[in-house]
């Protein structure tokens, strides 16, 4: 079953709409932390991890309707741990794909990128198998997932020519767009359980 970018897109204005700004703030912040610790090395290394399952708690509960909340962007630090060595492995792996050519490291990009949204979903799995999960699902839709990318391409032209400022917009709509193609894969694949 094919993932209709179109409904996934519209899903996510929908979304937006009541929660606009508070979906900005906590895209904002959580650039806001990374930036500011990258000043050290291993200030993205200790905080991407546990940032990124912040992140993907709180769109998906946008996107759930679940009562999203500003700190929901900080529950990724409960499971400190297990997110910083997904953050980590996924790096590597993609690190070592990239070594052999870029399109593998691309394409092994886009297999794990459901892995913080998998591990929102089951909290107590660990990373390696969270990273599975989402190689799992993302079989044969890869390419539409990269397609999807593709089709912000004029918002990104737009954040160019206006300098940043339309990022405003396209951040949050992006963010939910992408939590919205997860919910789709997993209502086609089962492998990943809701546990909201």
């Amino acid at each position: 079953m094919a993932i209709v970018r179109k409904e996934i897109k519209q899903a996510a204005k929908g979304q937006l709409k009541g929660k606009f700004w508070l979906v900005l703030g906590v895209i904002l912040v959580n650039s806001i932390i990374l930036g500011t610790s990258s000043a050290t090395f291993i200030g993205p290394l200790v905080l991407g991890g546990p940032l990124a399952l912040g992140l993907s708690i709180f769109l998906l509960n946008v996107v759930r309707n679940n009562d999203p909340k500003f700190a929901n962007l900080f529950e990724g630090f409960n499971n400190f741990t297990n997110s910083l060595i997904a953050y980590l492995l996924i790096g590597l792996k993609v690190i070592l794909w990239s070594l052999a050519l870029m399109v593998p490291g691309i394409i092994k990009s886009l297999a794990l990128s459901q892995t913080f949204y998998v591990m929102r979903d089951n909290p107590n799995i660990k990373p390696q198998e969270a990273m599975k999960m989402s190689e799992q699902m993302m079989k044969g839709h890869k390419w539409e997932y990269f397609v999807l990318g593709l089709s912000f391409f004029w918002w990104f032209v737009l954040c160019g020519i206006t300098f940043s400022i339309a990022y405003i917009y396209l951040a949050p709509y992006m963010s939910l767009t992408y939590a919205n193609f997860y919910e789709k894969l997993k209502m086609e694949n089962p492998v990943a359980p809701a546990n909201s």
